[in-house]
């Protein structure tokens, strides 16, 4: 959780209450209306506050209800990089292509990218691993589109600020097309996008343990959810020559099996 998260929990709970009165603090998160884990959130921003405060409370524990990840549509989050301004979809496209934290994807230097093997180093958050990951040629041709004015690829005021332009893209977005689960989809969607398909290709767990960087087989799983895919959610597509199959892969299209010489491909819609 970022500082800006903090403050902005905080400033909520001192419109309702005192927050120099941690009893008064407690009572008001336990009977909120809200989920056990937006409850959880605010009372670790208000324990910061006690600490910074010098100040003594018991804090509540609250039991997180067990939800499913929601996984979105492929063509909704491609609209979502289509729509975006050049920077934003950039960083849009390299959080669906290599399932990174956002941390990590704001991270990169502009060193950290390897031009002729096209891979992206990726520098942990969250006490991730460090790992090299594979990129498209058509996400590094865009990455080298961008301006090269300092050391980092994404080189903005910082993450927070970044993350609320893009809530207000998605929101807007959302309205015109007269889709509300493009609301749904924030940053670490794509992560979740990434390591459920990645799971779904490969069933290959510890494949996924690498991908996100994790350190323990046990955060996988909770980010790695089964989904059973009918044939009417995949488009289909026909290489006859390499270079077609080339192209088919770089847009995200999985290899199925050869018939009459020719390749089958899928790609979920």
């Amino acid at each position: 959780m970022t500082a800006y998260t903090y403050i902005k929990r905080l400033r909520l709970l001192s419109k309702i209450g005192d927050l120099d009165n941690p009893e008064n603090i407690k009572s008001i998160i336990c009977t909120y209306q809200c989920t056990e884990s937006f409850k959880e959130l605010l009372a670790n921003s208000y324990d910061y506050y006690v600490r910074y405060k010098g100040l003594v409370w018991n804090k509540p524990k609250f039991v997180r209800e067990d939800k499913p990840i929601f996984i979105p549509l492929e063509s909704e989050l491609d609209t979502l990089i289509a729509k975006a301004r050049l920077k934003m979809s950039i960083f849009l496209q390299l959080l669906k292509e290599t399932g990174v934290d956002s941390g990590e994807a704001w991270k990169p230097r502009w060193i950290d990218i390897n031009i002729e093997n096209k891979t992206v180093s990726i520098t942990p958050t969250k006490n991730h691993n460090a790992r090299v990951l594979p990129i498209s040629t058509n996400l590094l041709s865009r990455l080298l589109k961008l301006p090269r004015i300092k050391e980092r690829v994404f080189a903005c005021k910082d993450l927070d600020d970044f993350r609320r332009r893009y809530e207000g893209v998605h929101n807007a977005l959302a309205d015109k097309l007269g889709n509300p689960r493009i609301r749904m989809i924030a940053f670490r969607t794509f992560r979740h996008m990434k390591a459920t398909m990645e799971y779904h290709k490969t069933k290959d767990i510890l494949h996924i343990k690498w991908l996100l960087g994790h350190k323990r087989i046990e955060n996988t799983l909770i980010y790695t959810h089964l989904v059973y895919f009918t044939s009417e959610e995949y488009a289909c597509k026909v290489a006859k020559t390499i270079e077609e199959a080339n192209e088919l892969i770089e847009s995200g299209f999985e290899y199925v099996a050869e018939v009459d010489a020719v390749k089958l491909f899928r790609k979920r819609k």
